[in-house]
């Protein structure tokens, strides 16, 4: 799909963390387009009443769908079924009335959360139906895996044009920071901060420290979506991460550092782990000639200079 034929383009969940990062490249690489973002207190999706009168009033020829219900890992423990039926619905609504109004190119977003727990790593995007997801989030993780089989089958069926991208462990300013619904990083961030603010002798943290991770800063994400838009025209996922690993010890001692906290870190190993090595193969976007280049440290000096800055406007979700 060539720049020049995105003249409207709708954005899905509008207001969340990822549409942040986003919304600026979209409107820098498509000028000429007239974006429409979203968020669920204009159209809950849903409800396929109010997905079909949002394409309707809309009338866009692109979307990027980034509506979805998210959280951490205790959140979605204890919410499965939630997690499941909201994003089940979403998607299914959004694919079948953008199908219905025309719209020439649909481009999504899934969590990496959807592979395998026993896939090994460096995980490449054919992995995904070799096994079944972490269980802890597995409602949220199998509702998100189905939009690979809408993409195909809506391709097959209508030739409808969609993508589906694969961002890995995602950080960056205006992430979560709520302690039950946040990821490790801003959940890190945040526990440090305030640790170092009341001059805590220690923080604790679940597991071992020994499982490893990547991470991929949001702000490189949302600068691929453009040429993904632009360029891309197929129903196979790609990885968007760094591949690069870090453990989460290593990560928290980082984190401290930067935030100044000169506490102890103790770990819990009555809490579980998760997998203990989930690193993302970025083989497919580098045969792409692109690449998510920022590095850790400096992603996350970025993200908790935002943190400090938001809080002390009240513009964090605590």
């Amino acid at each position: 799909m060539r720049e020049t034929e995105i003249r409207r383009l709708l954005i899905t969940g509008a207001r969340g963390f990822l549409a942040q990062h986003i919304r600026p490249r979209l409107r820098a690489a498509f000028p000429g387009a007239t974006l429409i973002p979203v968020g669920r207190a204009e159209a809950d999706l849903r409800d396929p009443a109010q997905a079909r009168r949002l394409l309707a009033e809309a009338a866009p020829d692109t979307v990027v769908h980034l509506a979805a219900l998210s959280g951490g890992i205790l959140d979605n423990r204890e919410r499965p079924a939630d997690y499941l039926y909201d994003n089940l619905a979403i998607n299914t609504h959004v694919f079948e009335e953008c199908r219905r109004a025309g719209v020439k190119k649909l481009l999504t977003l899934m969590g990496g959360c959807s592979y395998p727990a026993a896939a090994r790593s460096p995980i490449a995007e054919t992995e995904m139906w070799n096994g079944y997801p972490q269980p802890e989030s597995a409602g949220y993780s199998m509702a998100k895996r189905m939009l690979l089989v809408q993409s195909w089958a809506y391709r097959r069926q209508h030739g409808f044009n969609s993508v589906v991208l694969i961002p890995g462990n995602v950080y960056g300013e205006n992430d979560n920071f709520n302690l039950r619904q946040s990821h490790v990083i801003p959940a890190m961030i945040r526990k440090f901060v305030e640790a170092a603010e009341r001059g805590d002798e220690e923080v604790v943290f679940w597991g071992t420290g020994r499982p490893t991770r990547d991470f991929v800063y949001a702000g490189d994400v949302g600068a691929l979506i453009p040429w993904f838009l632009a360029n891309y025209d197929s129903s196979e996922p790609v990885n968007l991460s760094t591949g690069f690993p870090v453990s989460i010890r290593e990560l928290a001692e980082t984190v401290a550092r930067l935030t100044g906290y000169a506490g102890r870190i103790r770990w819990d190993p009555t809490q579980p782990d998760g997998q203990m090595i989930k690193i993302f193969d970025p083989g497919r976007l580098r045969a792409l000639g692109l690449s998510c280049p920022t590095p850790l440290e400096e992603g996350l000096r970025r993200t908790i200079a935002w943190f400090r800055a938001a809080r002390a406007r009240g513009e964090v979700r605590l």
